[in-house]
């Protein structure tokens, strides 16, 4: 049952944030915007206050290197372009794509771990894995953006 709803649950959140990429396209984009969602999903690290969300230090690793790994796929569809005198997200075909790649990928891994670990160490493996695709993506973004920013400066 819980599978069930997790799973529709993720399905929810990535077609939310499938949305949401496709709304950044439309307005300029600004350091605030990039920097802001990291910093509101680390609150999420305060599950880990409850003994029943523990991991390791060696899984906290693997799954944040694993997060990693996949932001790869996200830092290279991220692009920007100057428009006047601001800076804009460009609008990647290839995104809905890896999008839909990496959640079967997550998901498939999600069906696989939960088996055999428990359901609050699944989770917070699982936070720690999306922790480890949007930070590193965002650092990137907020490198390339202050590129352009740099760019419109001169």
């Amino acid at each position: 049952m819980f599978l069930i709803a997790s799973t529709c649950f993720a399905i929810i959140m990535g077609i939310i944030i499938f949305n949401f990429r496709m709304r950044e396209t439309r307005e300029p984009v600004t350091s605030k915007k990039i920097i802001i969602p990291p910093i509101a999903m680390s609150t999420g690290f305060l599950q880990f206050v409850f003994p029943a969300f523990h991991v390791t230090w060696t899984e906290a690793g693997e799954a944040f290197l694993v997060g990693m790994m996949f932001s790869i796929f996200l830092i290279m569809t991220s692009k920007f372009e100057i428009r006047g005198d601001q800076v804009y997200l460009v609008r990647s075909k290839a995104f809905i794509f890896i999008i839909i790649g990496l959640f079967a990928i997550r998901l498939a891994l999600k069906w696989y771990i939960g088996a055999s670990v428990s359901l609050f160490e699944t989770s917070s493996l699982f936070f720690i894995v999306a922790f480890g695709m949007i930070l590193p993506w965002r650092l990137a973004m907020l490198f390339l953006f202050k590129k352009k920013q740099n760019e419109i400066a001169l």
